[in-house]
């Protein structure tokens, strides 16, 4: 008996969302309702499969440059500058309430921000959130960008970028391409310069993240800072 074409197999995936919720759809059909359109011979949500599976996951498609992105087959400007724009305002909700509350009473709020900006990178990269006296976010800036397996951070630019934002303390952030949030020893020990440096300037240094694949090690939980 032939099915009927009404069947919830058969909606599209925007029918879907608005019948069953977003919760209910694949990240595959999700992309579909942002690409709206797929290629000759693909449709939307083939097309966001592809994707996936191109980029390595859903977090690196999420997070990939508007360059890469623009290369893959299909994908014209205006569909670049929406996965873009998701990018952007993912960041953004994270980061909002960092911005109006106190950074260390939200400890995993700061681990999940410093994993979406980190986690997906193939090269070392450190950056350092300042914050104010109020400990609230003023700004997220990278410190230092590196190799496969290492980032040269100088205390005294973190200290010169402290001041030039009038930062009453900072978090440190960096991760770790091999996927592992394992300090290391070169860590701790830049940890220990960095924290000595900035209290020279009234600054204080309140954690360090070590940002892997999967998870978030903070020094400060570890009694390392």
């Amino acid at each position: 008996m032939p099915q009927d074409i009404r069947s919830p197999c058969f909606e599209r995936p925007r029918e879907r969302l608005l019948r069953h919720g977003a919760q209910a759809l694949t990240s595959a059909e999700l992309l579909a309702v942002l690409l709206r359109t797929g290629t000759r011979g693909r449709d939307a949500v083939d097309m966001g499969r592809r994707m996936i599976e191109h980029f390595g996951g859903l977090r690196r498609l999420l997070a990939a440059e508007s360059s890469a992105l623009l290369a893959f087959p299909g994908m014209g400007a205006a569909k670049t500058c929406e996965l873009l724009a998701v990018q952007e305002l993912s960041r953004r909700a994270i980061e909002e309430p960092l911005r109006n509350g106190r950074a260390l009473s939200q400890p995993d709020r700061v681990k999940q921000f410093c994993a979406l900006r980190l986690a997906h990178l193939r090269v070392e990269h450190c950056i350092a959130l300042f914050l104010d006296s109020q400990l609230q976010l003023i700004e997220c800036a990278e410190v230092a960008r590196g190799t496969l397996s290492h980032a040269s951070i100088y205390p005294r630019e973190v200290v010169k970028a402290a001041l030039g934002h009038h930062a009453a303390a900072l978090i440190l952030a960096h991760n770790h391409p091999s996927g592992l949030a394992e300090p290391s020893p070169a860590d701790i020990t830049l940890t220990r310069q960095l924290k000595q440096a900035l209290a020279l300037v009234d600054v204080r240094l309140l954690d360090h993240l070590i940002v892997g694949a999967t998870e978030v090690t903070s020094l400060a939980e570890r009694g390392q800072v």
